[in-house]
């Protein structure tokens, strides 16, 4: 296979904030374009937690091949670099096969470590880890948010004040580079070779998308989430396993302990998962390659309209095959 071949073959990502019905719109475009899906979200990695990682359900998964759920143990620890280099295998499979694939992003970080590369950062020191954490057990929740906001202010805003483990490690990494860890993400990427990205992008109206997080929290309760979280933790799960740093995770971790009553863990799940896909489109939005579409992936009207785009773009040639009626 010559470099012309290489570069010719398609990948179309979509992207949207949590709640936007992405997974719903990969799934129809799979169907429509025989392609299958690879999940790019670290907390869809995760054997046990189903329920507040929205997972596509049994009935979407059925006739099309997902990849890359629940491939780690509760109480393995993903990364970015780990993901790339499983998304990296499952690609090169699909190409000798010569199959379409849709990455479904939930989780930015980890496709721009797949489509643009990953910086070379430097290696844990557990001794700053450990100050650190004692740092932030000393002061409030907020507290190393605040560290890196003096720091790294662009760092800052792409992380949650709540994620500890995010925090600690871009603290760590400017402190021992002495150079702000956007900075260092910005140099040194290998990208992606052999593909062409065909980038979608979900943008409900934020009225509608908060509704939408707002409704799906409150059917993820009634589903039997702490009942999953108990689950895990009667299974062996430590406290401060990874999965626990999850949205919704540690408020039910929480509820468990007699901490919080679920309804206040419910405002907090809603509130915190809105701040998350506000931080979701600041992140995109930056993509000027991303065609954007209004409204939510499961919206029949939408999936016909980006179905037909995308086939537009991907040309009977490019596709293999015709696609489905649409």
């Amino acid at each position: 296979m010559n470099n012309t071949e290489l570069e010719s073959l398609p990948l179309i990502v979509v992207v949207g904030p949590t709640a936007s019905g992405k997974s719903a719109l990969a799934v129809r475009l799979a169907r429509a374009l025989q392609a299958e899906i690879i999940a790019c979200d670290s907390t869809q990695l995760y054997r046990g937690v189903k329920i507040g990682t929205a997972k596509p359900t049994a009935e979407e998964r059925q006739g099309v091949v997902h990849h890359l759920i629940d491939v780690l143990d509760a109480s393995e620890a993903a990364t970015a670099g780990g993901y790339r280099d499983l998304a990296l295998a499952v690609l090169a499979d699909m190409r000798k096969r010569r199959r379409l694939p849709i990455l479904a992003v939930g989780t930015g970080l980890y496709m721009r470590a797949l489509l643009e590369g990953l910086a070379d950062l430097p290696l844990r020191s557990e001794e700053l880890r450990v100050r650190l954490k004692t740092s932030s057990m000393k002061n409030d929740q907020r507290h190393l948010h605040r560290v890196l906001q003096r720091i790294d202010r662009e760092a800052a805003a792409r992380i949650a004040p709540t994620d500890e483990q995010k925090l600690i490690r871009a603290i760590e990494v400017c402190i021992l580079t002495r150079k702000p860890i956007s900075e260092i993400h910005g140099a040194g990427r290998k990208p992606l070779e052999g593909w062409r990205t065909l980038k979608v992008g979900l943008m409900p109206s934020r009225e509608m998308l908060y509704e939408r997080i707002d409704s799906r929290t409150m059917a993820m309760i009634e589903n039997g989430w702490l009942d999953e979280v108990r689950r895990l933790l009667e299974a062996g799960i430590t406290e401060n396993a990874k999965i626990f740093d999850f949205i919704g995770y540690r408020e039910m971790l929480a509820v468990s302990r007699g901490e919080l009553t679920m309804e206040k863990a419910r405002t907090a799940i809603q509130l915190a998962t809105r701040q998350y896909a506000k931080r979701q489109m600041t992140w995109f939005r930056k993509d000027k390659s991303i065609r954007w579409f209004a409204g939510p992936g499961d919206d029949a009207a939408v999936q016909r309209e980006i179905v037909g785009w995308v086939s537009e773009e991907l040309g009977a040639s490019s596709r293999g095959g015709k696609c489905e009626e649409v």
